[in-house]
């Protein structure tokens, strides 16, 4: 092989390496996630398990020693997944009745 030939796969092989490492990040920002799947709703565990699935599936859209449609997926359920939960985590700051107390404090009530 020529030295640009092997230029090339070098080059190749570090990007793959590198797109790799970046989808398996995502795919564990992604699993820690799942603890929030059970107020998340439907849409939710769609979103978790669909990403998931279409990661380990090595039927993709772009050939799997290019990890980008894996990492665009992952991301993408990522996003949506901190959606649903700031949205969860404000209405249930909204729901009547609740104290006004900055999340982390407890309300105290004076001695009798």
């Amino acid at each position: 092989m020529s030295r640009e030939a092997w230029l090339l796969v070098v080059v190749g092989g570090i990007l793959a390496l590198g797109t790799l490492v970046g989808a398996v990040l995502l795919a564990v920002r992604v699993v820690r996630t799942r603890r929030l799947l059970g107020s998340l709703g439907a849409g939710g565990k769609v979103a978790f398990y669909g990403a998931l699935i279409y990661t380990v599936l090595p039927v993709d859209v772009l050939p799997d020693p290019i990890y980008l449609d894996d990492m665009g997926v992952l991301a993408g359920a990522l996003l949506y997944l901190g959606r649903l939960a700031a949205r969860r985590r404000a209405a249930a700051r909204e729901l009547p009745g609740q104290p006004d107390t900055p999340p982390g404090q407890e309300r105290v009530r004076p001695v009798p």
